[in-house]
Parts: C-alpha cells; sequence; structure tokens
C-alpha cells in the first residue's frame, strides 16, 4: 500500500492580528518585566517558574515563616501571598539583586559570610532581604529591632543573625559598603 505525502494546509484566507494582549508591567532587579499570564499568581511563583531566579524559597506558603521576603519599592514583603497583580509599575528586589551591578557584594551578603551565617541556608535569602529592609528603616539597629524580624530559621542561627547585620549596619555607617 502506497502511503500519500504530507501536504502543509492551506493558507488562511485572511490574516488578522491578534488584540494587544494586556499584561502587568514589573521591575525586578532593576530589569523590566511583563506578566500575561493569570494576575493572581504569586509573585514567588512567577519569580522561581518564569524568571527563574530561584533564590526566594517557598515555605509555609501563607506568608508566615519569610523564606519567600523580598523587597517591593525597598520594603520587605513576603512573595508567597502577593499577587503580581499588586506590583503594576512597583520595583521588586530579590536576593539575586542584592549586590550591585557590578557584583560587589551588599554589606549584608558579606556580613552574612563573615559570620558564618548559614547552616541549611534555605532561610537565608528571605533573612537577607528582611534585614535589608530594617537596615534601610534604622541604620543602626538594636537588638530589640533585630528581634522585629519574624522570619523563621529552623536551624537556629539567630546570634549569627544578630551579628551579621550588627556588623552590616556598622560597615554601612563606615563606608565600606
Amino acid at each position: 500500500m502506497q502511503q500519500q505525502p504530507l501536504q502543509a494546509p492551506p493558507p488562511p484566507s485572511e490574516i488578522r492580528p491578534e488584540p494587544k494582549r494586556d499584561g502587568i508591567d514589573v521591575v525586578i532587579n532593576g530589569e523590566r518585566f511583563r506578566h500575561y499570564g493569570d494576575p493572581a499568581m504569586p509573585l514567588l511563583w512567577y519569580l522561581r517558574d518564569v524568571l527563574r531566579l530561584t533564590g526566594s524559597k517557598y515555605g509555609c506558603g501563607i506568608g508566615a515563616c519569610g523564606a519567600c521576603t523580598v523587597l517591593v519599592d525597598g520594603q520587605a514583603m513576603r512573595s508567597c501571598v502577593t499577587p503580581v497583580s499588586a506590583l503594576k509599575d512597583r520595583h521588586v528586589t530579590t536576593v539575586e539583586g542584592l549586590a550591585d551591578a557590578q557584583g560587589n557584594l551588599h554589606a549584608l551578603q558579606q556580613a552574612w559570610i563573615d559570620e558564618d551565617v548559614a547552616q541549611c541556608g534555605y532561610c537565608q535569602a528571605g533573612q537577607l532581604m528582611a534585614a535589608a529592609d530594617l537596615l534601610k528603616r534604622k541604620p543602626d539597629p538594636s537588638d530589640d529591632d533585630i528581634d522585629t524580624i519574624a522570619n523563621l530559621c529552623r536551624c537556629g542561627t539567630y546570634p549569627r543573625i544578630r551579628k551579621a547585620i550588627k556588623r552590616a549596619a556598622a560597615a554601612l555607617k563606615e563606608g565600606k559598603a
């Protein structure tokens, strides 16, 4: 039995442009993106699954643990409970964007290394972002100020986190960062 050769379908009789798709513009780590998907999508999944920025972690999914913390217009925000629709024309900074454009570490990142903060490391991106928010608001934080950071660390590295935040604050004050 002889098979018929495959033929391409005929072209459409007329071509109609698709209507312009509305999207949500957001600036992430200094770069503009347009989200065309579900506006209710949590920012965490947009960052991780669409943009492949995997520093922010999924911890609890209800905004309680802080592993997903990012900065939105400079303020700490839980990305697991923040829909992309809430970010129209806003600026998001993830842990990947904390260092400067030349790759120089932020004072907090260097302090985290110097104080050997991380154990398992899962929560550390969120801890860093919450600490960046704190230092922006309180450049010389007290222990009580640091205790207001509500991010959880299952490994219990809180004493090292405290030391690292104070080290970074001192470095920023001295202009070393």
